[in-house]
């Protein structure tokens, strides 16, 4: 049976979350403020990252702040300042309304974008290494902020990296794989011995809430991550296998798929725009990303509890008819 989403703890205060109308942020409004652009329901307050007299509004009366709001569009790099003052400018923007106004504690999720991806084999070494994109390097950046900010205030502030994020509402790699596995648009891919991190968004609330709450938490980062990483082959059968599909019995080679990928860059420099198929896509397919949350479970006890059936399961009965 899969693990409920924990609800907000008394012990956090007036509890404010930004980027509420996200994925993450959706899980949390409840018991909590709603931080959104345009404010349109109850218990909803409206905030701009980069307008500083509202964020101060927002944070009035604020005990505990989520930072879930950011800018992360994984085919678009045209505009790499957007990443920056999105994700840099609005969380140091946020950081100094947070102290204006004495809020207690604040929680960043990052990404485990914010380093270079770790080998199959190096899982456990890839916190402090350099990041390859503009929005790995705008949540660094925001990262260091935040823990300066943090031992510079004495706010409660803890960053939390959070590996491929999936379940109910998302809209992320996972789900749309899922969705071109039931259209019968998907490649059946080779077993390459990859490794990839992935975290069901149930375990993602339980360790925010973890990290809000227990004083060793203070001032680290930390990534969230399933406990054991799957090969890609892995999560393609078990999203056929919970679809009710076949096994297929035949795999595309994978020097075809890395020539499609070479392809698609060719037509990608011809055209002057991103596709969905090219060297990156083909990368994050049969390549490995692999991370570790065991100074997560060791330092404060945490460990996720959704295995990757379950929260599949739970992602594809979100999405009938898909």
């Amino acid at each position: 049976m899969l693990v409920e989403s924990i609800s907000p703890h008394l012990n956090l205060g007036r509890v404010l979350v930004t980027g509420a109308n996200g994925f993450i942020g959706s899980h949390l409004r409840s018991g909590s403020i709603a931080m959104v652009r345009r404010a349109a329901r109850a218990g909803e307050i409206s905030a701009d990252l980069l307008d500083f007299e509202s964020l101060k509004r927002a944070c009035k009366g604020t005990d505990t702040i989520i930072h879930c709001a950011g800018y992360a569009h994984a085919f678009d790099d045209k505009d790499p300042e957007r990443y920056w003052r999105v994700n840099f400018d609005g969380t140091k923007n946020l950081l100094h309304a947070a102290k204006e106004l004495g809020v207690k504690r604040f929680i960043y999720l990052s990404s485990v974008k914010a380093s270079e991806a770790a080998g199959a084999g190096d899982c456990g070494n890839s916190l402090t290494k350099r990041p390859l994109s503009p929005y790995g390097f705008s949540k660094r950046a925001a990262e260091v902020e935040v823990l300066s900010f943090g031992q510079a205030s004495g706010m409660h502030v803890v960053n939390l990296r959070l590996a491929m994020v999936y379940g109910r509402g998302g809209k992320g790699n996972l789900e749309r794989m899922a969705h071109a596995i039931n259209k019968g648009w998907f490649p059946p891919l080779p077993e390459t011995d990859n490794r990839r991190s992935v975290v069901h968004v149930n375990d993602v609330i339980s360790a925010i809430y973890t990290c809000a709450e227990n004083p060793r938490a203070n001032g680290k980062t930390y990534v969230v991550c399933d406990s054991k990483c799957y090969s890609t082959k892995e999560i393609y059968d078990t999203i056929r296998r919970e679809l009710k599909l076949s096994r297929q019995r035949f795999s595309v080679p994978i020097a075809l798929l890395r020539a499609g990928g070479r392809m698609g860059d060719q037509v990608q420099t011809l055209l002057k725009r991103n596709l969905p198929l090219n060297s990156e896509v083909i990368s994050k397919l049969i390549d490995s990303e692999c991370y570790s949350a065991e100074p997560l479970r060791q330092e404060l006890g945490w460990s996720a509890r959704v295995n990757l059936s379950e929260g599949i399961r739970e992602m594809l009965d979100d999405k009938k008819g898909l």
